[in-house]
């Protein structure tokens, strides 16, 4: 399946619109996570346990997007946009989602 930010995929054709598909995945930090950013606040640098936590919540949220454009039909989900939004303290939401169509 192609995912793309892009409107159009240069030499392919839309031949059917199927709507809107998303995803989304909610997730939360841990006390040992927290520990080490509250030490790299002090000291500066990256937070790699948020990183990878984020990483994996972009993960699965394509991946929910992705089986929802697959049970429309699907081949291409295209203008494929994130967001993130705080749901509790110390749990955030990445959310994701786009056009599913069917490219020729």
């Amino acid at each position: 399946m192609l995912i793309s930010n892009l409107e159009m995929v240069p030499g392919k054709r839309v031949i059917e619109h199927l709507g809107l598909v998303q995803g989304s995945s909610v997730r939360a930090k841990h006390v040992g996570r927290d520990i080490m950013a509250g030490l790299k606040n002090i000291f500066g640098g990256e937070l790699k346990g948020y990183t990878e936590l984020l990483q994996e919540s972009r993960e699965e949220a394509m991946q929910r997007m992705q089986l929802q454009a697959e049970a429309v039909g699907a081949n291409a989900v295209l203008n494929v946009r994130f967001s993130t939004s705080s749901i509790a303290q110390g749990a955030a939401e990445i959310y994701v989602y786009g056009t599913a169509v069917r490219l020729e």
